[in-house]
């Protein structure tokens, strides 16, 4: 192996919690909830599927359906997507729905997984390239930046940036293009069986990481740089 493609949310980064979420947003907008209803709603919220990187709605509605299954080919479709979900649950500003989206965006609402950048630093010093290849409507590469794993990196391939999605192999494609190896050459890591195992269909080879909370997960990368050698 000469490079290792890895998924963002999930693998190398875990969102903040729902209630942790609402409750920040809630908080710069001056507005205060009792306990017991911050935590009902941030359930509500999680239930509906509106916090990206957290748990998948447990319903979708049919009106948003179609936008649901194109939502990270595009700024705007992921947006409505989760901004319509997020607008199934009765906040007490309907300003707050954006509110939340623009909150997940910020450095501050993401947690590396504690052994990334070990594992990141370990693939550089051996002079394996690293692209880290994502489902997402916006760009992440300031999460990096913040959280000092940015100079590991030496490809970002993001689906709204291409108009394509994993599966499909031709996100994982451009990647192998990017960094410049074969698919034979390039080991895919992440959390979703189905997205990030179209890679195999490239001929990639695929290791899969728990989407767990970052603090329950404390070593779940550290067997990639045995896997390429």
């Amino acid at each position: 192996m000469t490079a290792v493609m890895f998924d963002f949310s999930g693998t190398l980064f875990r969102i903040e919690s729902a209630e942790s979420w609402l409750a920040t947003v809630l908080t710069d907008a001056g507005i205060t909830l009792p306990g017991r209803e911050l935590s009902e709603t941030a359930r509500a919220l999680e239930a509906a599927g509106a916090l990206p990187g957290g748990a998948p709605p447990q319903r979708v509605p049919r009106d948003l359906a179609a936008l649901w299954e194109t939502r990270d080919e595009s700024s705007a479709l992921h947006r409505a997507a989760y901004t319509g979900l997020s607008r199934r649950v009765a906040l007490p500003d309907p300003r707050l729905h954006d509110a939340l989206y623009e909150r997940h965006m910020t450095p501050a609402a993401w947690t590396a997984y504690p052994d990334a950048a070990e594992v990141l630093g370990t693939l550089r010093e051996r002079g394996i390239g690293v692209a880290v290849v994502s489902n997402i409507g916006w760009d992440l590469r300031p999460v990096f930046r913040e959280h000092g794993l940015d100079a590991y990196v030496d490809a970002y391939v993001l689906s709204y940036e291409h108009g394509v999605r994993k599966p499909d192999p031709r996100l994982f494609r451009i990647a192998c293009e990017a960094l410049g190896a074969e698919p034979e050459q390039v080991l895919m890591v992440g959390d979703d069986r189905r997205a990030d195992g179209g890679a195999a269909a490239l001929g990639c080879a695929v290791h899969f990481v728990d989407h767990l909370p970052a603090d329950l997960r404390p070593d779940g990368l550290r067997p990639v740089p045995e896997l390429v050698g």
